[in-house]
């Protein structure tokens, strides 16, 4: 779905992502761990046009991708979320889905004259699909509440909705257990394994809490000082000692010690 090749994104003298080069295959969940500052998220802004790179070269599904600004890639199924959720706070959580969706009809100036029968029609049409997400994440009871009062985990929630909301084929979350309460992040866990399985996403997820990752990932990839250090899986990565250096700066292996390094 995704190749990265020998990618590098520079803020200055400092070199955040530096000659990244990996693959994220169709229909997989791949894990991004590594240490706080190991250019995980500027990867993540880099692939999903928020910034350009310095140089490298973005692949998906064999189209060259680089550059492109995040509405296009969008067009293409390219999704990501944020560390922090990016909701309109004062509409309903039903109302933020509906917006997802682009070009629609009351979009037109025309429309809003001459075409009112079709606009209620499609925003009819488009509750309907929200509702069905909003069950899909078992968040039907926030349908009419405010977006900016419910819990952080909850709009993690609605983020993951969001993607719903079009034909998304990857889609790459940020830290999506950040703030979140263990139940809560269960039922994310338990929502991007359905969609994974039953509509075929593919997900790339920054993940600092380990079990979260081993329950979910496979392969895991690990970034360390901007560039990829290891890829294997869940146990692979817990026993290989150069990612252990990397979050401990020890050559203790001790799969707690490396599971509270994480969320360091």
């Amino acid at each position: 779905m995704i190749e990265v090749r020998d990618l590098h994104k520079h803020f200055g003298g400092f070199h955040a992502v530096d000659g990244a080069s990996l693959r994220i295959e169709t229909g997989s969940i791949t894990g991004l761990i590594g240490p706080n500052g190991a250019g995980k998220t500027t990867l993540f802004n880099v692939i999903a046009g928020v910034l350009p790179p310095t140089s490298g070269t973005v692949i998906m599904d064999g189209e060259d991708i680089t550059g492109l600004p995040p509405h296009q890639l969008f067009s293409k199924g390219l999704l990501r979320t944020f560390q922090i959720a990016h909701e309109f706070h004062s509409m309903t959580c039903r109302e933020n889905l509906m917006m997802v969706p682009p070009a629609q009809s009351g979009e037109s100036l025309w429309n809003t004259w001459f075409g009112r029968k079709r606009i209620a029609d499609e925003e009819r049409a488009l509750a309907a699909r929200a509702d069905e997400v909003l069950e899909f994440l078992t968040i039907e009871h926030l349908a009419d509440h405010p977006a900016g009062m419910v819990s952080g985990g909850q709009k993690k929630l609605l983020e993951l909705g969001r993607t719903m909301m079009v034909d998304a084929k990857i889609v790459f979350l940020d830290e999506v257990g950040a703030g979140v309460n263990r139940t809560l992040l269960n039922t994310i866990g338990d929502a991007i394994l359905r969609l994974n399985k039953e509509r075929g996403y593919t997900f790339c997820v920054i993940e600092h809490d380990m079990d979260f990752i081993g329950r979910l990932c496979d392969p895991v990839i690990v970034m360390a000082e901007g560039h990829v250090l290891a890829k294997g899986s869940i146990d692979e990565i817990k026993a290989n000692e150069q990612v252990i250096e990397a979050y401990l700066g020890t050559g203790l292996k001790n799969k707690d010690q490396l599971a509270e390094g994480a969320g360091a």
